[in-house]
């Protein structure tokens, strides 16, 4: 189900037109094209809103709408905003357009954070390689061309353009598609930008990765976006993780390995079958540096033919319930699967990470798991 709404009828027609956006309660005030969401209008002026599928499916970015009637919305999800909150006067940032000058409140920030982020850019990359890292993930490595580097944060993530237009933003068909993926590397000094990419039968970027893309080809980026980030604080840490989950939180353990940041820290990482395992070696030389991380990988459907395995096994969120005791304070950061973040999000405040600390980025996928 969605809704739908100016953003969508005026697609054909020139809207110059500008609006004033005030964000309460930090006092932000920024200007928006009636053609662009407020989302996309914030963060090219280098706010760093919470969001995460920038589609209307998660509600992450999810807010009220204080002053201000005039609001449309591009196609969303009414699991993420039901018509009775619409109705009330909430709104999904990543969907909205302003037609008017409006206040909004914002439900879900982080004040930290907010003023520190990097506007949007544009980038041409060549692909460099893309070689196997478990039997459906790929670890693509581009090399930016124009320009020579994008700054962003460890844990950020990239839009990139599906070649052809095949398909959209994970949204259906028609052009200008494209697909979110986190990158793996800390920074892009040395020109190049590491992705960790899981291949799914029938995905709009993934079937193209896996059997058309070649090195030497090109690809336009737009980015970075997110916000899963790591805070300026000592208080310990938990990732939990599967899939490509990988990428975003390998990108904040290389930071801290290059930082030499001490924190006490735990990555539980769940995979299927020893053969859906990856990094390990890299994820062991980064404990050697860190006194004080451990890495947790579990099985959930351990297979004899894959090796022995004397490890953790079941689901990761059972693994962190039964390994954790309090976690009063800590900073949580899960990425992954949609099913895997919506039980690990409420056990994590169960187990006493603040609600406001637990931090996430849930997959949205255009086709099924390969075999």
């Amino acid at each position: 189900m969605s809704g739908a709404g100016k953003g969508e009828l005026n697609k054909g027609q020139p809207v110059t037109n500008k609006h004033k956006v005030r964000f309460e309660p930090v006092g932000i005030e920024i200007d928006v094209d009636e053609d662009q969401t407020i989302l996309r209008a914030a963060a090219e002026q280098g706010i760093m809103l919470m969001h995460g599928c920038k589609e209307g499916q998660c509600a992450s970015c999810k807010s009220f709408v204080l002053e201000g009637e005039d609001i449309e919305h591009d196609r969303y999800s009414t699991f993420a905003l039901p018509d009775y909150e619409k109705e009330e006067g909430y709104t999904l940032l990543c969907r909205a357009h302003a037609y008017e000058d409006v206040t909004i409140e914002l439900l879900n920030y982080d004040e930290d954070m907010i003023r520190s982020g990097l506007p949007i850019q544009q980038a041409v990359a060549e692909v460099v390689s893309k070689d196997p890292v478990t039997h459906d993930m790929r670890h693509l490595v581009l090399r930016l061309i124009e320009p020579g580097e994008v700054k962003f944060f460890p844990g950020q993530y990239m839009d990139i353009s599906v070649p052809g237009g095949a398909g959209s933003g994970g949204a259906g068909s028609g052009a200008g598609a494209v697909r979110s993926f986190s990158m793996a590397n800390t920074s892009s000094r040395d020109g190049l930008l590491e992705f960790v990419i899981k291949v799914y039968a029938g995905g709009l970027f993934s079937r193209f990765l896996d059997s058309e893309l070649r090195a030497g080809d090109r690809l336009e980026l737009t980015g970075p976006f997110g916000v899963f980030t790591l805070r300026d604080s000592d208080a310990e840490l938990v990732f939990v993780g599967g899939g490509a989950g990988m990428a975003p939180i390998l990108s904040l353990l290389r930071s801290m390995a290059e930082r030499g940041i001490h924190r006490k820290a735990t990555f539980f990482y769940g995979a299927r079958t020893r053969r859906d395992l990856c990094f390990e070696q890299e994820l062991a030389a980064i404990a050697e540096k860190l006194p004080n991380f451990r890495y947790v990988p579990a099985l959930s459907h351990h297979d004899p033919s894959h090796g022995d395995w004397d490890g953790e096994a079941g689901l990761i969120t059972d693994v962190v319930k039964r390994l954790t005791g309090s976690l009063a304070g800590a900073h949580a950061y899960v990425c992954g699967p949609p099913p895997m973040v919506e039980a690990a999000i409420p056990l994590l405040e169960t187990l006493g990470v603040p609600d406001k600390r637990v931090y996430y980025d849930k997959f949205t996928t255009t086709g099924e798991p390969s075999d």
